[in-house]
């Protein structure tokens, strides 16, 4: 079987389960990982721009989209010619079906179970009792956060934290005097790079917060990730109740 993927986190699971170079035959740039197996795949663009007429070349027997992260029109051309697979993961739950649905397709459900229960596992920790308000922040100029009806939404809630913006949808914008309110402000490391620069400016506005860069592919790359992360969760968890 022959497999493109046009999103990072499907890239990544596809070589968790065992697959190769010579059945994932294309992906895009920002296909990272695992490092040492993506280098030997042919790019086919970036998520939103991808070069239909090379994808095509690579006769593929299936492709792997995401709702969110591809542009609909370009994915509508290929399914007149390709079996496209959508995929559309919201929740720790969709996750959950998204990686037993590959398994069963890609004859590895024993594969994906294992993976399934493994980050069932890192959320198995002590939470806060009070829920602390968490702004977490995405992107710069404008500064934009994330709604309820995300992935992100979901982990913060699962690792015990309340999203401030979950009376919102998508990626809502706003301002920083609106962040008054809020326990914690979260800055992830994509697909903004933010950096400690960043942690310095902020906590000039609110010094008495809790401001930290977090690993964004901890939060936002759904799929075999969050089991490739350690305790990453729960010593996030551990640091910002200690600077509480």
């Amino acid at each position: 079987m022959r497999i493109v993927s046009l999103v990072p986190s499907l890239t990544e699971i596809l070589f968790d389960f065992g697959l190769t170079s010579e059945e994932v035959v294309g992906r895009t740039k920002f296909c990272v990982h695992p490092k040492n197996k993506v280098q030997d795949v042919a790019i086919i663009g970036g998520t939103k721009n991808i070069n239909i007429e090379k994808i095509k070349s690579l006769n593929p027997d299936i492709i792997l989209a995401n709702k969110e992260e591809n542009v609909k029109e370009q994915v509508e051309e290929l399914m007149q010619t390709h079996k496209v697979i959508v995929t559309h993961v919201e929740t720790l739950e969709d996750n959950y079906y998204l990686l037993k649905n590959l398994g069963n397709l890609l004859n590895k459900k024993e594969v994906a179970q294992q993976f399934n229960l493994k980050i069932q596992e890192q959320f198995n920790f002590e939470k806060a009792k009070t829920k602390l308000k968490v702004a977490y922040l995405i992107w710069k100029d404008p500064f934009m956060s994330i709604g309820r009806d995300t992935f992100i939404h979901h982990v913060l809630q699962d690792i015990g934290f309340e999203n401030f913006f979950a009376n919102q949808k998508r990626y809502p914008s706003f301002e920083l005097t609106d962040l008054a309110d809020a326990d914690v402000i979260f800055l992830s490391s994509e697909p903004y790079p933010f950096k400690e620069k960043h942690v310095e400016e902020l906590q000039k506005i609110y010094p008495n917060k809790i401001i930290k860069i977090v690993d964004g592919e901890a939060f936002s790359w759904y799929g075999t990730r969050i089991a490739h992360i350690g305790d990453y969760y729960q010593n996030l968890v551990s640091e910002v109740l200690k600077s509480k």
